[in-house]
């Protein structure tokens, strides 16, 4: 961009107030060049400046959540234990899937604590710029830390969550076994890569195309039922372990239940999984930095 000179409807009066001579006033202008940022490669040094407004979101997102609502936080608990209730009763006790070493309450409750975290944390990522146009048109600031500060939001949900699964796990004589609880770090980490990058891509598409949010919760839907949290990936054949096991959710929830039942996953599902998730958060980043620059003539 361009600026070669500044305009002034009184440029004599403007000299005169502020004491230019008008030697001075009609010095030759100069061009000064501004580059333009670099699309498709996120400034971290930026985000780190604008650290404070990152918790700035994640604070006031999680008091309005939870306003004037009768039970506050407990929902957090209500939510992932009504839900495994049900599944219990329709695929635990009716459709009898099974769910080797661990009683199915335990199985699905698992499941439901990490892809409550991925689904919540994409759904409000993805809904992030559009709910906040006003702020995005007024005020500059790294956007991407809107969608990203959704998964700080969600991370108080899941400690809660996850401290009732230990709870549960104990009191259903399940001790977490303490040698591969490196297994939790690792499902945490897909997990929060997979919700990153699928929400920072989905966010993107949103200022753009606003029936994302019309077609998000079906396609939360259909993740839910290609993501072994309601049964376990033995129940499927060889050919479909291969296709589940691109599915990054599939290793962070065997994993998770690996803690409980003793038994770490297969390994090479594990790495399938973990390879997944860095790549669907290379190809968010990349494609939000690359829209970026149009986000304020959209929204």
């Amino acid at each position: 961009m361009f600026l070669s000179s500044l305009d002034f409807k009184s440029g004599a009066d403007f000299g005169y107030n502020y004491g230019i001579s008008a030697k001075h006033m009609s010095l030759p202008s100069r061009e000064i060049v501004i580059s333009p940022k670099t699309f498709g490669v996120i400034d971290l040094a930026e985000i780190i400046r604008f650290r404070e407004l990152f918790y700035i979101f994640s604070w006031r997102d999680i008091k309005v959540r939870y306003k004037q609502t009768l039970l506050g936080v407990i929902w957090v608990i209500f939510q992932p234990l009504v839900t495994t209730l049900i599944f219990t009763v329709f695929f635990g006790n009716l459709a009898k899937i099974p769910s080797g070493d661990m009683p199915y309450p335990l199985f699905v409750l698992t499941g439901l604590v990490f892809w409550n975290y991925f689904s919540n944390s994409v759904t409000h990522a993805a809904n992030s710029m559009v709910e906040n146009e006003s702020i995005i048109k007024k005020v500059y600031f790294p956007k991407i830390i809107l969608p990203l500060s959704s998964l700080l939001t969600g991370f108080i949900d899941f400690l809660i969550n996850l401290s009732l699964l230990f709870l549960f796990a104990i009191a259903t004589g399940h001790i977490p076994n303490l040698k591969i609880l490196y297994l939790l770090p690792f499902s945490l980490l897909v997990t929060v890569f997979s919700s990153a990058g699928l929400g920072l891509f989905l966010a993107s598409i949103n200022v753009k195309y606003r029936d994302v949010r019309y077609i998000l919760p079906f396609f939360i839907q259909i993740l839910l039922f290609i993501s072994p949290v309601i049964y376990p990936l033995s129940i499927l054949s060889p050919s479909h372990k291969i296709y589940m096991a691109f599915n990054p959710m599939s290793g962070a929830v065997e994993a998770a239940r690996g803690i409980f039942s003793g038994t770490p996953p297969d390994f090479s599902l594990m790495i399938v999984s973990a390879f997944s998730s860095l790549l669907i958060l290379f190809t968010g980043f990349i494609y939000f930095s690359k829209t970026e620059r149009f986000f304020a003539d959209i929204v």
